[in-house]
């Protein structure tokens, strides 16, 4: 069987909980040929790429998927890209509020994600899922963690790639988008079927 490194984060930003892990977490342990390996991260620049590198290196796994939490976005948004730059409106977790500057110096401007964000979200936007192609990660951890893993992986077997996915109805304020906790998971579920 396959194996999937599955990560999602701490809540931040003043919020309780983070439905990126609150899903991951909520996922069976098999789902579609791959045994589920879940991971919690730290909302902290450079520290959530090296807790997950740290975790690859343990379980050796076929395809590593990060998910974050994307607050105002309506659908769960496979990304695309991610950007060599970290800018942030808010500290992470760890109160550093970074201000334009690379996640890797030297490295390439942009690093195109290794699994195919386009494919999986046109195919379950087709079948009616709340899933839609997104070509912007941010410049917070979410963007830094993908970046970070893309570069470090480059090259090898190991695919990587990330999902994005709203605020849950109760975190919401009045007129942002949301979506239940179910049907997030049951998209992230449909989304490891299609890796």
């Amino acid at each position: 069987m396959k194996r999937l490194l599955i990560t999602g984060f701490d809540p931040f930003g003043g919020e309780l909980k983070n439905p990126s892990w609150e899903c991951v977490n909520a996922l069976p342990d098999v789902v579609g040929g791959f045994e589920l390996f879940k991971l919690g991260l730290p909302t902290v620049f450079g520290e959530a790429a090296k807790t997950c590198i740290a975790k690859a290196k343990e379980i050796r796994p076929d395809v590593i998927l990060c998910v974050g939490l994307a607050g105002g976005r309506a659908n769960v948004t496979p990304e695309a890209i991610a950007l060599n730059f970290r800018d942030a409106g808010i500290p992470d977790n760890e109160g550093y509020k970074a201000n334009g500057e690379p996640v890797v110096q030297g490295g390439e401007t942009a690093l195109v994600s290794t699994v195919n964000a386009k494919e999986i979200a046109t195919s379950l936007s087709e079948r009616g899922l709340p899933c839609r192609i997104s070509y912007s990660a941010g410049t917070f951890v979410c963007n830094d963690l993908l970046y970070s893993l893309l570069e470090r992986f480059k090259g090898e077997k190991v695919r990587v790639g990330f999902v994005h996915v709203p605020y849950f109805p109760e975190q919401a304020k009045e007129g942002v988008p949301s979506l239940e906790k179910e049907k997030t998971v049951e998209v992230l579920e449909e989304i490891i079927k299609l890796l």
